[in-house]
């Protein structure tokens, strides 16, 4: 099935493949071939990883054992940058591009939760199995796959696991990556993360802030009189909860946390909020993004103004907590064509979607990047019952992503 899927796909886009061919390789074939028969050590690296903590700012442990991996699997360059990236580097013969495909080593989840994976034939649970561990072991599954079929390619290939995806992280590992990336150009960015066979073709972008009301407080019965940050912090929920957004591109606000208070009978001092934006359209984020803003200072205005005889006053401090850029890349670039015509080879399809991964980043920067699912099943992500079933079909995941991978690079021929 999958020579024929592959002389199908050298039919329909010669254009992508060029001179040489991913799919008439027999190196390729062989390292498709490899991921199947291996799948049963592929879910035992994404059980073992996921029970080392990696949460946000502490991914040093998991960071440290997939180094140890890496080498384990031959990379000679197996190197933890200064902000905790894990870098394998696989030399290509040259002449090709360079090209990166990463998984995210942090998960959601404090220090002190319960990381044991529960295991059901197939099925597994536990804290972040699916988002990241199973784009780490995808890694590693292509990583072997393409070191035990020899494949060469033209271009170098990094295989990176890389810090805080998560929120509080703010995209901080592949920032970094893009700041002092390991060659003087990357060409092609891949992110595997999630569960399925998907493709993530544009970014949604996220503003998050945190919002607080301060003012001196005081009790409730001898202060009354004076402007309450709480009282403000409601008032601004109320004004962001009447913002009116598009349903497409799909836009989103929400106040997903608020804190604030002593006792019932007191002024509070405080009174704050987080909020989130989202959007897959850069010039709507930044529509909505306006509104917040001015539903905040209306708040303050109007809870200030409610009592004019005070002496004091409420003020306001907005806090970004990160942003992540929006971008929607043409469905006819060419890392996107690429991937959808890897599927179609593998006998599914891959229409494009839009999501928030940390392909967001080089997307924002001109960079032809894209996010892949790891194959499977997944249900739960964030939570202490996160799930995943490898099914019947597993394997399909890092079989896309190693032809992905070779299609982009660029493979000798066989």
């Amino acid at each position: 099935m999958i020579r024929r899927a592959i002389a199908l796909l050298s039919l329909a886009v010669p254009v992508l493949l060029q001179a040489q061919d991913a799919q008439s390789n027999a190196a390729v074939r062989n390292a498709i071939d490899r991921i199947k028969a291996d799948n049963a050590w592929t879910v035992q690296q994404q059980i073992s990883i996921c029970e080392i903590p990696a949460p946000p700012f502490k991914e040093e442990r998991r960071a440290a054992e997939m180094k140890k991996r890496f080498e384990a699997l031959g990379f000679r360059n197996v190197r933890i940058d200064s902000i905790g990236n894990v870098i394998a580097e696989r030399p290509g013969t040259g002449g090709g591009p360079v090209v990166v495909i990463a998984a995210h080593l942090d998960t959601v989840f404090p220090e002190e939760t319960d990381v044991r994976v529960q295991r059901t034939g197939t099925l597994l649970k536990g804290p972040g199995i699916g988002d990241d561990c199973r784009g780490l072991a995808v890694l590693l599954a292509v990583a072997k796959a393409m070191g035990a079929a020899s494949v060469q390619t033209q271009g170098t290939i990094y295989f990176v696991a890389n810090v805080g995806e998560e929120g509080p992280g703010n995209l901080r590992g592949v920032k970094h990556l893009f700041a002092k990336p390991p060659a003087a150009k990357i060409d092609y960015f891949i992110s595997i993360d999630g569960t399925g066979l998907g493709l993530t073709s544009k970014a949604v972008g996220s503003n998050r802030y945190k919002v607080s009301f301060k003012g001196p407080g005081g009790h409730s019965y001898g202060a009354f009189g004076m402007p309450s940050p709480i009282h403000a912090l409601g008032r601004a929920i109320a004004k962001i909860s009447a913002i009116q957004v598009p349903r497409s591109p799909k836009t989103t606000f929400n106040v997903g946390i608020v804190e604030g208070g002593t006792s019932v009978n007191t002024i509070s001092p405080l009174g704050s909020m987080e909020v989130d934006l989202r959007s897959e359209s850069p010039e709507e984020l930044a529509k909505v993004d306006a509104q917040f803003r001015k539903a905040v200072d209306e708040a303050l205005a109007e809870e200030n103004s409610r009592w004019p005889q005070s002496r004091v006053k409420v003020t306001v401090d907005v806090l970004s907590m990160g942003i992540r850029p929006a971008a929607a890349p043409p469905d006819s670039m060419r890392i996107i064509k690429t991937a959808q015509a890897a599927a179609r080879a593998l006998g599914f399809e891959a229409p494009g979607s839009a999501s928030s991964t940390d392909a967001n980043w080089p997307m924002s920067l001109g960079i032809q990047a894209i996010t892949l699912d790891g194959g499977g099943n997944g249900q739960g992500a964030h939570s202490v019952s996160e799930s995943y079933d490898d099914g019947d079909r597993g394997w399909m995941g890092p079989q896309w992503a190693l032809l992905v991978l070779a299609m982009l690079a660029g493979v000798k021929p066989s």
